[in-house]
């Protein structure tokens, strides 16, 4: 997916479309005023009032008319200077216009004339209308002026523009294809979850299929991390507030929290995260070097307040379900437990089959004095152990600088999904500091009381937005382990008592060894059950008709396939339990 920032001729350009779609909505709607219209990476936006009015689907198409009429017209587009006064002057009737003015410093203000429209901007922008004549408006919303909810909702109209028909023909196409493979469709088409504003915004709710897909991603994980030793526990989602105090999180992290509640004297908080409450369980009793490493994991729910225009259904949420880890270590196993955590990583991707990502050193930017932990030591030592650790493990990696957590540094793993900016799906975080603040310790072999390191760690990062990433990978196509419903069974005539009572058997022989079956009897037409079934991605649709009754066989029709195959029951019921126990992904 095209990056519009990252190419300052298609900046220009975009930016200059903007201008477009100002004029061209100022010529229908006489009564916009305009906010800003600036480039985003997904190309760009303008910010419009237009009073009573609001922009719904169906008027889009005029307004792409009207700015094709501007783009033809070959109008040139003219760079002005003006004074702070003119300025004023020019765009009194537009209170937007003047919020902007006024913010800025006295001098030479600019404004770009283009026919009878007139706009207030830095540019550049290109040298004619014409120029912008390969656009295209894909969506539209309501916002709040300044992003404040206490401010006026503006209409916001978003557009891409390119220089040549085929490249935004390949981009619309793009689109597309982000469409098809968007977690929130496919996540409706298959009933895996649902948001509702009445439960909160942010706050997604999982359905039974949905959730289903959820514990065997849990159960995977899990099973891993019992092999490594890991022990696994359960924590409370509050905490006081003077647990983040102790942590530091109350001070560098208070801003993305939950308000806290007062109750009985004391104030609490949801978590935000789980470290402080692993730190806890760590501290219940005393500790020798013989013990360490102690790796405490848990599927733990976290509750952020994200804003809203970043939320975006299971990906990124205000409650959502980590795959965390704690790891309690001396000095001499950072290496080792590091590089443990890493073969994991590595492990969980090949069994995914992810292959596109990158490995990111995330550091603290030490002119940053708010956000980070004021220790240049303990800062040097853990950023120069990660770096070594790398090294020798021979992981090409980049180094990013303010990318930290506020306690330590971090390897992020950023993947790069099929369609969408690259995020960090796993990372792990060496930690100096919070064991030294909850005063943890261990006793070494010459008796001596010692601080522990700990390393925070998340494989599948949350179970929620890792689902979405592998929805969006595979389309919904999940591999047979992980699909909700893994077989559905459609006898061909649904008001044929001995066939129903032989769809019954098979699946009653499927339940009896666990595999996720459902039998749909329904008085619909084979056809239109078997289109549900695929529409809902199952991968193996069983087709029964009087054949496969009189001979105790199926015949079965794999997703995304038209040819079907028939064998025993036996022979089906083998060949799942072996591809689901490989837990094969493709």
């Amino acid at each position: 997916m095209v990056n519009f920032k990252e190419d300052e001729n298609l900046q220009t350009l975009n930016h200059s479309c903007a201008h477009v779609l100002a004029q061209a909505v100022k010529h229908l709607y006489p009564q916009a005023k305009f906010w800003v219209g600036p480039v985003v990476a997904e190309g760009f936006y303008y910010d419009i009032d237009l009073g009573e009015e609001v922009i719904h689907e169906e008027d889009l198409a005029k307004i792409e008319k009207e700015m094709k009429k501007v783009c033809k017209s070959g109008k040139k587009i003219i760079r002005r200077e003006i004074s702070k006064a003119e300025a004023l002057e020019e765009f009194k009737d537009d209170p937007y216009k003047l919020d902007l003015i006024q913010n800025l410093d006295d001098g030479e203000i600019t404004v770009y004339d283009q026919g009878d429209f007139t706009d207030l901007c830095r540019g550049p922008h290109v040298d004619n209308v014409k120029l912008c004549r390969y656009f295209k408006i894909v969506k539209h919303s309501g916002v709040y002026w300044k992003g404040d909810s206490k401010n006026k909702v503006l209409q916001r109209i978003y557009g891409v523009c390119f220089p040549t028909p085929e490249e935004l023909e390949a981009h619309l196409q793009l689109l597309e294809e982000a469409k098809e493979r968007d977690h929130r469709k496919i996540g409706k088409d298959m009933q895996l979850f649902m948001v509702d504003d009445l439960v909160g915004r942010g706050l997604p709710m999982f359905l039974p299929k949905g959730y289903t897909v959820w514990q065997e991603l849990e159960n995977y994980i899990k099973a891993k991390e019992r092999k490594l030793g890991y022990l696994h526990v359960m924590t409370p989602c509050v905490g006081t507030v003077n647990l983040y105090k102790t942590s530091g999180h109350w001070d560098h992290y208070k801003e993305n929290m939950f308000p806290a509640m007062e109750m009985e004297g004391e104030s609490f908080v949801l978590r935000p995260m789980n470290c402080p409450h692993h730190m806890m369980i760590y501290a219940n009793r005393m500790h020798s070097y013989k013990d360490l490493p102690i790796r405490i994991g848990e599927i733990a729910h976290d509750f952020r307040f994200e804003a809203s225009g970043t939320l975006k259904g299971i990906e990124r949420g205000r409650h959502f379900c980590q795959n965390d880890a704690h790891l309690f270590v001396t000095p001499e196993q950072i290496k080792e437990e590091f590089s443990q955590v890493v073969n994991l990583i590595f492990d969980v991707y090949k069994d995914f089959n992810i292959t596109d990502y990158r490995c990111v050193l995330s550091l603290r930017d030490p002119e940053d004095t708010e956000k980070y932990h004021q220790d240049d030591e303990m800062w040097n030592n853990a950023e120069n152990a990660l770096r070594d650790v790398m090294n020798d493990l021979g992981i090409p990696y980049t180094e990013e600088i303010g990318e930290a957590a506020f306690y330590g540094p971090k390897l992020d793993v950023n993947v790069k999904p099929a369609v969408g900016n690259e995020y960090t799906l796993s990372t792990c975080q060496l930690d100096f500091c919070l064991p030294a603040k909850f005063d943890l310790s261990y006793i070494d072999k010459d008796s001596n009381k010692k601080t522990p390191v700990v390393l925070h760690r998340a494989i599948l990062g949350s179970l929620d937005r890792f689902m979405a990433y592998i929805l969006e990978e595979t389309k919904g196509n999940l591999p047979l382990w992980l699909a909700p419903t893994q077989v559905k069974v459609l006898p061909v005539k649904n008001d044929d008592a001995e066939l129903f009572a032989y769809a019954e058997k098979v699946t009653k022989a499927l339940e009896d060894v666990d595999v996720r079956v459902e039998l749909d009897a329904r008085s619909e037409k084979l056809g239109y059950r078997m289109r549900e079934g695929q529409m809902q991605k199952v991968p193996y649709l069983l087709v029964l008709g009087n054949n496969e009754k009189n001979e105790n066989t199926v015949t079965y029709r794999l997703h995304g396939q038209k040819e079907t195959t028939t064998v025993t029951v036996d022979a089906f019921i083998s060949m799942l339990q072996e591809a689901i126990a490989d837990k094969r992904f493709v």
